[in-house]
């Protein structure tokens, strides 16, 4: 039985005690295989499950837009000498399709959002054939796509597959944590504010998480454009229903949302930055919100307590900046 089967039966909460020192590793006895990641979300999920047993990187990293991202000359190298390509697929890379086939024909490589069913993934609002990618959003479905980078390199390696697998469950009950937090403190947002808007789509799997109502200036793809009527609409829905906060993203221009403040602001509304989350990119390397969990904890945390809910300031563990 797979490492997602086994996870979905509800495996994970066990492991979540059991000691870092205690989790076994049998690769330690040679070279980390070595792991290139397309985004940041990626590759913190493949340096956690691997432990000692991988080198991980990653391509793209914070305020990097992973929609209309190409590989550059470096990238090309790297993937080159990597024993491992994990990407995310669901046509979030689409720049980089090509790509991928072709590094596919000679290095082993995941498309590790695939890993999800059709049936939990929602429809791309552009191409009738696609889903909307930003499934790392939701932690409840994001558990799927970390079992499957603990699958590709237990794969990889299968000497230290036990200790992938153990370090796998702990992150997935961390993941299962998360979600439960998340849900707890999106309940306080009062009903009538329970709207989300930001620069673009990219939290559709969060709103349908949490029961939020989501508004995207641009579409699921920062490629696509925000017209003139398309922010006249968002004005005229900030004012209508009086909400007070919006949202720019790390990895997006605060342009349009910046341009919705205006003009609320020429129609007697006063509308604030409720804060910056992250989207399509997590925070600085070497910070909490430089890993995939600091990142959501972050986007619950500031979410809620911009839109009159109730969240500790420090967010889940205490531990956001």
């Amino acid at each position: 039985m797979s490492l997602t089967r086994r996870r979905l039966l509800g495996t994970a909460a066990a492991a979540l005690a059991l000691p870092a020192a205690a989790l076994p590793n049998a690769a330690l006895a040679q070279d980390p295989l070595s792991v290139i990641a397309t985004t940041g979300m990626i590759g913190d999920a493949a340096a956690t499950v691997g432990g000692d047993a991988v080198s991980a990187s990653s391509l793209m990293g914070p305020g990097v837009d992973p929609h209309s991202y190409r590989a550059t000359r470096s990238d090309i190298v790297s993937v080159g000498r990597a024993e491992l390509v994990l990407v995310h697929g669901l046509y979030l890379e689409a720049q980089m399709e090509a790509f991928f086939e072709d590094i596919s024909r000679r290095t082993p490589l995941t498309r590790v959002g695939e890993a999800i069913p059709p049936e939990m993934l929602l429809a791309h609002e552009t191409y009738a054939d696609k889903y909307d990618p930003h499934v790392w959003m939701a932690p409840g479905l994001w558990q799927i796509p970390i079992a499957a980078v603990a699958d590709a390199i237990a794969a990889a390696r299968p000497e230290a597959a036990e200790g992938v697998a153990a370090r796998a469950e702990a992150y997935i009950a961390e993941a299962q944590a998360l979600d439960a937090y998340g849900a707890e403190v999106m309940a306080t947002i009062p009903a009538d504010r329970r709207v989300l808007v930001t620069a673009h789509d990219a939290f559709r799997y969060f709103g349908r998480a949490y029961g939020m109502e989501v508004q995207g200036i641009q579409g699921i793809s920062t490629e696509s454009e925000a017209g003139l009527a398309r922010i006249s609409d968002l004005v005229d829905l900030l004012v209508e229903r009086q909400i007070g906060a919006v949202f720019v993203e790390s990895s997006v221009s605060d342009r349009n949302i910046r341009a919705l403040i205006e003009g609320a602001a020429s129609r007697g509304h006063e509308v604030v930055i409720g804060g910056e989350l992250y989207s399509d990119a997590m925070g600085a390397e070497g910070t909490y919100e430089g890993t995939w969990l600091g990142m959501i904890d972050h986007n619950i945390t500031t979410i809620a307590r911009a839109l009159g809910g109730a969240a500790p300031e420090g967010g889940r563990l205490g531990r956001l900046s």
